[in-house]
């Protein structure tokens, strides 16, 4: 049952980056991947400076959400380069 939640924080998570970026969806899977990977960069990135926006659902949601457009916001740069 973990997993399908984790699936479907990172389809959240990638789709409302998506949005909030300006770029649109990625499509399911790939907003499903983009928020898969920005939830490991938001974890670490979060936990590395030390703050818990809390637990539960709306708490992964917004730190997935917050690595994705960090994830987002380095492949642009790079795509740039």
């Amino acid at each position: 049952m973990n997993i399908i939640w984790f699936v479907v924080v990172g389809l959240i998570a990638g789709w409302l980056a998506g949005q909030l970026m300006r770029g649109g969806g990625f499509g399911v899977l790939g907003d499903i991947v983009v928020g898969i990977i920005g939830a490991l960069i938001g974890g670490l990135l979060f936990s590395s400076l030390g703050i818990y926006p809390g637990a539960g659902l709306l708490g992964a949601i917004i730190v997935a959400t917050i690595g994705a457009i960090v994830l987002i916001l380095l492949l642009r740069l790079i795509r740039r380069a």
